[in-house]
This record gives C-alpha cells, sequence and structure tokens, in this order.
C-alpha cells in the first residue's frame, strides 16, 4: 500500500494503481480501498473511484470505515464540498488520520480553502 502510494504522488499512477490494488487483494483493511479510490481518481478512473466510495459506505454500516479515505477519494475528485463535509465526520469522529493532514500530499489542493485552514487549527495544529 505504501509502494503504491508513493508511486501515485510521484506521478506513476499505473504503476501506483497496480501496487494498490495487489494490497486490496491481500489486505480488507478500509485504508487500503481508501489509497484506491484516491489512486484511481487521480488516474481519471473516476467510476472506479466512486464504486470505492460506495463500498466504504457500505462497510461502514457493519465495522467502521475510516471518514477520513472517503474524504481523500472526493479529493481525488476534485469534489472539495463532499471532501470537507467527511473531514468534519472524521473530526467529530475524533479519527485519528487527523493527524496526518497537515503533510499529507492527498490534501493539497484543499490548503488555501479557508475550511482547511479551520480543520487545522481545531485539530491543533499551529498556523
Amino acid at each position: 500500500m505504501a509502494l503504491g502510494s508513493a508511486l501515485i504522488e510521484k506521478g506513476d499512477a499505473s504503476a501506483g494503481v497496480e501496487e494498490l490494488e495487489k494490497a486490496r487483494a491481500i489486505d480488507a483493511n478500509p485504508v487500503v480501498p481508501g489509497n484506491l479510490g484516491y489512486a484511481y481518481a487521480k488516474s481519471g478512473r473516476k467510476d472506479e473511484a466512486r464504486k470505492l466510495i460506495a463500498e466504504l459506505k457500505e462497510k461502514a454500516k457493519e465495522r467502521y470505515a475510516p471518514p477520513f479515505w472517503i474524504a481523500a477519494i472526493y479529493v481525488g475528485l476534485d469534489e472539495k464540498h463532499e471532501a470537507f463535509a467527511w473531514l468534519e465526520k472524521a473530526y467529530q469522529d475524533r479519527e485519528w488520520w487527523l493527524v496526518w493532514i497537515k503533510m499529507d500530499p492527498k490534501m493539497d489542493s484543499l490548503r488555501s480553502d479557508a475550511r482547511f485552514i479551520d480543520l487545522m487549527r481545531r485539530v491543533g495544529f499551529p498556523n
């Protein structure tokens, strides 16, 4: 999963997706489809990204599916309103994944938005 995510951030979408698909085949953790959904979205495979959002929402009915990763897929789809709604849910759930928002490159497109700045403040990061 880490290799696939790094390849996506490096700009090698096809190799990144390939590694994340391998990770998904061996790991049922909801973090994997979150990363894969982001990768699909960033590589233009938007329908597949939306399928993973639906899958994570369905999984959330029976076990915890981190809202942070649903938000990440929406970031990849460039649907900022939905991304912030799910980041807010992550905040309300006190989700530990939020400790990464300050440095996670997935969140780069949100950084200049006042909602992101407010979320960073509420999470406890200094300005």
